[in-house]
């Protein structure tokens, strides 16, 4: 029997404190040079910044250069900060999301293979072998999840099956038919499958290993997947910016944070107000620097993802790489009803402490002269009252929203990331 595979590129994996460094250096002084002698948009915000290009000094003067935000994506639409010539790129991706200016990711070929790695890389750390079956359900177009997972995989070497999304039923039926071991989605979709697997009264028996993402992952959810699937789950970041799903990392099979690939990027979590880094172990906005990526690299990148630094020691699975903690929630996405502020991440925490609800939620914002009201409606097995909801909900949150509870797979579902907050309309419709 093959010996098992537990890391896809070892060196730079584990790689000690003292190299990583050394290299991170060498590879941030190379791009800034790179971004500034190719772009102008770059070239112009060092300048404003006071940034020496010549004389930047690496990790050092990392505070001295000036944040990107995802703004500059969108006013530099389609390719205005790309850094190589366009007869160089080979392929491109953007944001998911339906309104307003998309944000574009353009990619060499090297970007490319810098994505396969970091996604094949994943897939090592999760316990998957080259021999796995992997199904892809995210979609396999503009967006970037479906080709990101499938790069790594085609790099890893595993059969895959490449569905996107939707027709669950059949999903179902293939990963039946074919085996499937490891499957890659979107935290919704996976409830979705799940959802369809208990009315078809179907099994999965050999699936193992689940690694999901592009949506906020809270614990409760997690578990949600692990008892349904029976599988171990792993939640992986990475976005459009930073040149899509798995770039940044995934948390490893000690589920103790998420990997961070520190050789290919640089991390910070700063206060979102001051913009200064924040002490290990406090909670702030992740900012981020690549230091691979040829076409249009990330230059202290603001994401708006809340998170904070778990370790910057050895990893039980023997990484060096430093752990965050799963996204907490987005600095905009903060909510502030009747004086107390949170995260919808912890409306969800809160659902899933009563035994019987179901993982489909939504949370509506009521505004009416001037003040705004929370109302929760949720999917529950019979015996899940209103008053149940209400309790938990004000003995973690502070205050009681009104809500209402619903038969199972009665509120609507997306096929792709799922849509949770809401906002009431005047005319008494959700958008």
């Amino acid at each position: 029997m093959m010996e098992e595979i537990r890391f896809f590129n070892p060196a730079a994996e584990t790689m000690s404190a003292d190299e990583l460094r050394e290299l991170r250096n060498t590879r941030l002084r190379n791009m800034v040079r790179h971004v500034s002698a190719n772009n102008r948009f770059f070239a112009e915000r060092f300048s404003a910044a006071g940034v020496d290009v010549d004389d930047f000094a690496g990790l050092d003067d990392l505070a001295k250069l000036p944040f990107m935000a995802k703004e500059d994506f969108r006013r530099e639409y389609p390719l205005g900060m790309c850094c190589v010539d366009k007869a160089d790129l080979a392929e491109m991706h953007m944001s998911s999301g339906s309104t307003g200016t998309p944000v574009v990711m353009p990619y060499t070929a090297a970007d490319l293979e810098q994505w396969a790695e970091c996604m094949a890389r994943c897939y090592a750390m999760a316990g998957a072998q080259p021999y796995d079956i992997c199904q892809i359900t995210p979609g396999l177009g503009l967006f970037n999840g479906g080709f990101g997972c499938y790069h790594g995989a085609r790099k890893y070497g595993m059969f895959i099956v490449p569905c996107g999304p939707g027709n669950t039923v059949r999903q179902i039926k293939l990963a039946r038919d074919f085996g499937t071991t490891v499957l890659t989605g979107v935290v919704s979709y996976g409830v979705r499958i799940m959802e369809v697997m208990e009315q078809e009264g179907a099994s999965l028996p050999d699936l193992r290993i689940g690694i999901f993402g592009a949506e906020t992952f809270s614990d409760a959810m997690k578990e949600r997947l692990r008892r349904g699937f029976g599988i171990e789950v792993f939640d992986i970041y990475g976005m459009t910016e930073t040149g899509g799903i798995g770039t940044l990392g995934m948390d490893c099979r000690a589920h103790s944070g998420i990997h961070v690939w520190e050789d290919q990027y640089i991390v910070e979590v700063v206060d979102p107000d001051t913009g200064r880094c924040v002490a290990d172990g406090e909670e702030g906005e992740l900012v981020v620097t690549s230091l691979t990526r040829e076409a249009l690299p990330v230059i202290r990148f603001r994401t708006g993802d809340l998170t904070r630094i778990v370790s910057r020691e050895r990893c039980a699975c023997g990484r060096t790489h430093l752990r965050i903690a799963g996204i907490t929630g987005r600095v905009d996405d903060m909510l502030i009803i009747k004086g107390v502020n949170f995260f919808p991440k912890q409306i969800e925490q809160s659902l899933f402490k009563i035994p019987g609800v179901l993982p489909n939620y939504q949370i509506i914002i009521e505004e009416e002269h001037g003040i705004r009201n929370l109302h929760i409606n949720v999917e529950a097995e019979p015996g899940v009252t209103g008053y149940m909801i209400e309790k938990q909900l004000k003995e973690d949150l502070g205050f009681s929203p009104d809500g209402d509870v619903y038969a199972p797979g009665t509120l609507p579902r997306q096929e792709g990331k799922a849509k949770r907050v809401f906002r009431r309309t005047a005319d008494g419709g959700l958008k």
